[in-house]
């Protein structure tokens, strides 16, 4: 009679299932757009809190198809950002590698804390020499947020990051950049109403948590003598160690989740127009333009969440960009005021 056998339980596509290194995502890969004119490939905002809209279904082979119904969406406040400096890539056998950054004579005092002018080396003529004289294969800015224009945070430092320029040729984007630098971008440079993005954020941290939790096996039987919530064996006595695949208790949460192929419903500039009498639960009120997106994002309230165009939108190209019609925004106050 052969052996019992089950399904694993809980992936180990992510482990180790460690604290993210950063509260602010990291993107490894960007979309490919080489048509049209230079443009960002990225933007980042700040998480408020989900609604819900009425809207035609733009789903093709939806049941609901063409009729009004209703969704649930996710709110993302997005404050301007400024472009700090400017980064050229060479390509070498192993990769990407930085040739030298150009930084913009003015930045936020806030910006000036985080990073100080010591580390800014370099002229920026011969900085900007120095990359003429490349063979550049990227080019990307550095760019940072501004929080303290956002009245739902309680803080004032920026983060900064790295968003890839794409489109066109490269001479083209080297203008582009040469152009953009200093200068302040929102969330109409990069997108527009109906694309498909890829959001990036850090989860909730749930902090440590137990086998049964984490990993999702099941509960020993009621005949076992000491504890339900554990599991049954940390394996064989050969290898003589505890193999990294045995689920076990340990970090929860605040991990690097991207979720492909979010539909951008609206973008809004009147923050009258989705604010809720009470404002939101555990934020607050928008004051910057904002975006409505289809269904959940990663990451709680508050949180920063960075997009970028979809890199595995795998439907029509045509579909790759349509606006919904959007009949009605709930205002009501989760809060009940």
């Amino acid at each position: 009679m052969p052996g019992q056998h089950n399904p694993r339980r809980g992936s180990m596509a992510y482990s180790p299932r460690k604290r993210a290194r950063s509260e602010t995502a990291h993107i490894g890969s960007w979309a490919i757009d080489s048509e049209g004119t230079p443009r960002i490939q990225g933007f980042a905002g700040y998480k408020v809190g989900m609604t819900h809209v009425m809207a035609i279904d733009y789903r093709k082979k939806s049941t609901t198809a063409g009729q009004e119904i209703r969704m649930p969406v996710t709110v993302v406040e997005f404050p301007p950002m400024k472009i700090a400096a400017v980064r050229g890539y060479i390509m070498e056998p192993y990769g990407l590698r930085s040739v030298g950054e150009v930084w913009a004579k003015d930045v936020d005092k806030e910006l000036e804390m985080r990073i100080p002018l010591a580390k800014k080396s370099g002229n920026s003529k011969t900085m900007w020499k120095r990359m003429d004289d490349a063979d550049l294969e990227e080019i990307r800015f550095l760019v940072y947020t501004k929080p303290k224009q956002v009245s739902g945070l309680p803080k004032k430092k920026p983060e900064i990051m790295e968003i890839k320029v794409d489109g066109g040729d490269l001479p083209s984007q080297y203008e582009y950049s040469k152009e953009m630098l200093g200068k302040e971008i929102d969330i109409g440079d990069f997108t527009e109403n109906g694309e498909m993005l890829d959001a990036l954020a850090i989860t909730t941290g749930r902090g440590f948590q137990g086998h049964v939790k984490r990993w999702g096996v099941k509960l020993l039987t009621h005949k076992n003598s000491k504890h339900r919530r554990m599991i049954g064996t940390l394996g064989p006595w050969n290898p003589s160690y505890v193999r990294s695949s045995v689920p076990q208790a340990g970090q929860t949460g605040y991990h690097q989740r991207t979720e492909y192929n979010k539909r951008l419903l609206t973008i809004g500039d009147d923050p009258e127009d989705i604010n809720p009498k009470g404002g939101f639960l555990h934020y607050g009120f928008v004051n910057n333009k904002y975006a409505i997106f289809h269904g959940s994002l990663p990451g709680p309230t508050k949180r920063l969440v960075r997009f970028r165009r979809a890199i595995r939108f795998s439907g029509r190209s045509a579909d790759a960009k349509v606006a919904p019609e959007i009949t009605m925004i709930s205002k009501e106050s989760p809060q009940g005021v």
